[in-house]
């Protein structure tokens, strides 16, 4: 049964991580929205095998439900022509943006690694018994150098949400899932999906007034006019 259980947990962790990596990287923004739902979808049957059925259905409803939904109603506002080559981000990074950012999240990847091996090794559920928390590192590290290396502000929005995910089962790791833990949890969801509402309706915003290319950053713009 444990080693049931085990194998199970591990292919979450992989899947969570593979789901996460592709919709991070994915240009097509209608197509890393649904990954992202997906990616809710994993997490909420995650949390059910870390003994947190309420945060399963928490995340069932906040993730993938509304923070899913948000995204595809932000693609909404998006000009009807762009389904002919729907919804693609396309700025261009140089190559040293690119190796930066990388660099950035395998530093930041090995400082959390480092700092639950050092400073908190007590921890709820084992570091290498739990693959989903190796995969919560892996996720919010890449996740945090997504958000530095893009400038669409949707995959910036993609990038805030899966970086939360990463760090919300690396507390369950380090707390636990008791029912206090939970309770926090859940307020730090609710609090992110607010914070996605404010960021979907502030693009759809930005679109119907300026238009798909306010969503790049100017500097992109800059670079890719001349």
């Amino acid at each position: 049964m444990i080693a049931s259980f085990d194998v199970i947990q591990s292919g979450l962790a992989l899947g969570l991580v593979v789901v996460a990596f592709a919709c991070l990287f994915d240009r097509h923004l209608l197509r890393a929205s649904a990954l992202f739902v997906l990616f809710a979808l994993l997490m909420s049957v995650s949390w059910w095998y870390l003994s947190a059925p309420w945060l399963a259905l928490t995340e069932l409803v906040l993730g993938m439900v509304l923070t899913g939904g948000s995204f595809f109603y932000a693609l909404r506002a998006f000009p009807s022509a762009a389904i002919a080559a729907p919804h693609v981000d396309g700025s261009q990074h140089v190559l040293s943006h690119r190796l930066t950012r990388g660099l950035l999240a395998l530093a930041w990847c090995a400082m959390i690694g480092v700092a639950i091996h050092y400073v908190m090794p007590e921890m709820a559920y084992s570091f290498a018994g739990h693959p989903l928390i190796l995969a919560s590192i892996v996720i919010a590290a890449t996740a945090m150098g997504a958000f530095a290396l893009h400038r669409h502000l949707l995959r910036r929005l993609l990038a805030f949400n899966i970086l939360g995910s990463g760090v919300f089962i690396l507390l369950a790791g380090m707390a636990g899932t008791v029912s206090g833990a939970q309770a926090l949890i859940s307020v730090g969801l609710t609090i992110a999906w607010l914070g996605t509402l404010l960021g979907v309706m502030l693009i759809r915003h930005l679109v119907i007034l300026e238009g798909v290319s306010a969503l790049e950053d100017e500097s992109d713009a800059a670079g890719q006019a001349q």
